[in-house]
């Protein structure tokens, strides 16, 4: 069975160490989540990424992170104390409240700028250029594990609003111009542009 989210974000963790190993790193992440000792293989999507839990003590979870993680994500350049979204997997029979994500990251996207108008956040995100064609006006995309709503596409990425609860209850508010992030596409606007594209 497929591991599945649905990006809406209801707890953050703390990075308290990172480990590097040879062909790879172990991140230790301190949070509030509802883990216990007999959850080891569990997945936990960080930040968007779908990780196994591999060990847990004291409020500490333990994550294993492949080079080609590495590559695909944002945590090559991951720190202690950096502050991360985290996501149980969904179970049969949830509500999804947000849409159907995979923790499969795309790509790093990069924040040109953070406007407050009114009470919430304007965030312009830009993308490589190759991510950019599956990008649809008013789709769901993924970022930072959070489930969110392209507002407009702009020449190098996107545009999102962010609400006050929203901004409050992720890392986006630790966010700032020239932070990166996790993005995950809609699987859905990519199935269909490669059925359309299989037509031609």
């Amino acid at each position: 069975i497929k591991i599945m989210f649905n990006g809406i974000i209801y707890n953050q963790g703390i990075v308290k160490r990172i480990a590097k190993r040879s062909k790879g790193i172990n991140i230790f992440v301190k949070s509030s989540l509802k883990v216990s000792s007999k959850d080891m293989g569990l997945s936990v999507a960080c930040d968007g990424v779908c990780l196994t839990l591999i060990s847990y003590k004291s409020k500490i979870m333990e994550f294993y992170l492949s080079n080609e993680t590495l590559i695909r994500s944002k945590f090559k350049f991951l720190k202690t104390k950096d502050v991360l979204n985290l996501e149980l997997p969904l179970k049969y029979g949830t509500k999804i409240s947000g849409h159907i994500c995979q923790g499969h990251v795309d790509t790093v996207g990069i924040i040109n700028f953070i406007k407050k108008i009114d009470k919430s956040y304007l965030f312009d995100f830009e993308i490589p250029k190759k991510e950019r064609k599956h990008l649809i006006e008013k789709a769901s995309i993924c970022v930072n594990g959070i489930s969110l709503t392209i507002s407009k596409i702009t020449k190098k990425g996107f545009q999102i609003w962010i609400i006050p609860h929203t901004y409050k209850e992720t890392n986006l508010s630790t966010l700032k111009k020239f932070s990166l992030v996790n993005i995950e596409i809609d699987i859905l606007s990519k199935y269909v542009r490669n059925y359309f594209n299989d037509k031609k």
